[in-house]
């Protein structure tokens, strides 16, 4: 007999930035899902606050498909027509990197889209369902453009087109999302020059005609140009997910102007609001600061990595910055900082070595001091009360001081529990959460790694014969910096990794 979907079970709540509150998840068609998370622009590596992102809906992605959803996630790549500053004005991010390091465009965006999938490969994400191009979809963005022209919400000025945010302000509401006053943004607009095409200031480009040095463009019926930056997401989301859809994700950042104009956009050509559920996840800071490449307070992934920076004191894993992540909620600042990525790897390595522990525990008899079952439905309450990842931790630690406690035999767990602790932990820590077990080393590093050690054992054992107690104990302190214990014995000494 087949068994029922887990979301049958389950009653997710998910934080809807539209209404500002918890609202509990109903998809438009049962059992599956449409997601849509503005993905980036690859003009230059991808930055860690944007990994954070990308991690935060990865985690989304993943518990929905545990909950036996089939979900389609679209996340988007924008390799054209994003001017400086997301302005209307200046240049091109992708053509000003190309004009700089004197290459094609398109080899900027082929050389940091590779960078970005590298970087989402290493922190365990899992790509999306489709990942579509903005200059992939130019015929359906100039296709749009009429639609919303011919819907009255659109007017061509000079080659360009502009949305006209007061008209669709008549039958909608613009700045809903954001929870601004189109009457508030009139009254605070300066007048500036470069907006003269438009009939007012917050009027925003569908449609942009090219200069004669811009070399980005294409052929449309108002101009040769290229389309404005908000309107790819439009397009993409609605021809892959529907004029109406579940969920669409991005960073906060993004929620004005670039998540307000997408539902007018939507909204002026569908006719009704694009998307039911809104969701943004919250930025970084490094050691109580905004990171900033200007002030030098900023990290790269591979930095970060490589331990190749002068913010942090060691190198950290992959899968250790992705836990670091999940222990803040989504909807929460997060700063990074070296205390804290340092308790973060403590606290993941018990965490695996838990598992370890477990998957070597043998059933005994009636279970005893920990309640499995309810300890399971508190896990997913967790994840259930919109994704919450730090409070889930917190339950699968209860679950670590109990599985401690069958190892020192001071309580016991029958066959049953055995099972569904096995499970249930291997369910959220892996498949939920996404963590790759980096205690796990190859057996041919492992090898290396103790010949090296071996080596430094016997320099430290002819420093000793010699007197030389300084370079002796020089070894074994510098051995135990990088979490490498020597002990001495009768025997001979030998080593343990913490």
């Amino acid at each position: 007999m087949a068994t029922a979907p887990l979301y049958k079970t389950q009653e997710l709540k998910i934080y809807n930035s539209l209404t500002s509150e918890k609202e509990t998840f109903t998809p438009i068609t049962e059992g599956n899902i449409g997601m849509y998370v503005c993905g980036p622009t690859v003009y230059s590596n991808v930055h860690l606050g944007n990994c954070r992102t990308f991690i935060s809906f990865d985690l989304v992605f993943r518990y929905l498909r545990h909950l036996d959803y089939k979900v389609r996630y679209v996340r988007n790549i924008t390799d054209a027509g994003h001017l400086e500053n997301d302005a209307e004005e200046g240049e091109d991010k992708i053509a000003k990197k190309a004009r700089i390091e004197q290459l094609e465009p398109m080899e900027i965006v082929q050389q940091y889209t590779l960078d970005f999938h590298n970087v989402m490969a290493k922190f365990n994400t899992i790509p999306p369902s489709i990942e579509p191009t903005a200059t992939g979809h130019i015929v359906e963005q100039i296709e749009i453009i009429k639609t919303i022209i011919d819907n009255g919400f659109a007017y061509e000025s000079n080659g360009s087109v502009y949305f006209d945010v007061q008209k669709f302000n008549e039958t909608s509401q613009y700045g809903k999302l954001s929870g601004r006053n189109l009457e508030d943004m009139i009254a605070n607009t300066r007048e500036l020059a470069a907006q003269t095409d438009k009939k007012n200031p917050q009027d925003f480009a569908l449609w942009k005609k090219a200069e004669p040095e811009h070399i980005m463009r294409w052929p449309a019926p108002w101009s040769d140009g290229f389309p404005g930056w908000h309107l790819e997401c439009t397009v993409m989301s609605t021809k892959y997910l529907g004029e109406q859809f579940d969920i669409h994700g991005g960073g906060m950042d993004l929620k004005f102007p670039h998540h307000e104009c997408e539902i007018a956009q939507g909204e002026a050509a569908c006719g009704q609001t694009p998307v039911n559920y809104w969701m943004h996840a919250n930025m970084l800071t490094l050691n109580g600061k905004k990171m900033s490449k200007s002030t030098g307070n900023t990290i790269s992934p591979a930095e970060l990595f490589t331990g190749e920076n002068s913010i942090l004191s060691k190198a950290f894993d992959p899968s250790i910055v992705r836990f670091f992540m999940m222990q803040a909620h989504y909807r929460s600042i997060l700063d990074f900082s070296n205390d804290a990525l340092e308790a973060s790897e403590k606290g993941f390595h018990r965490l695996m070595d838990a598992l370890q522990t477990l998957s070597n525990l043998e059933a005994t008899q009636a279970t005893q001091g920990f309640d499995v079952a309810t300890w399971r439905n508190e896990c997913y309450e967790a994840m259930n009360d919109d994704f919450n990842s730090p409070i889930l931790i917190a339950k699968l630690f209860d679950a670590v001081k109990f599985i401690n406690t069958l190892k020192e035999q001071k309580a016991s767990i029958s066959v049953e529990d055995l099972m569904l602790l096995n499970q249930t932990m291997h369910d959220f820590v892996f498949d939920v959460l996404g963590l790759i077990n980096a205690n796990e080393v190859s057996s041919d590093a492992t090898d290396k790694l103790s010949g090296a050690v071996e080596l430094l054992i016997k320099l430290r054992a002819e420093a000793r014969a010699n007197k030389d107690f300084a370079t002796s104990d020089k070894i074994r302190d510098e051995l135990a910096e990088i979490g490498i214990q020597l002990k001495d014995s009768r025997e001979g000494t030998t080593f343990t990794l913490n």
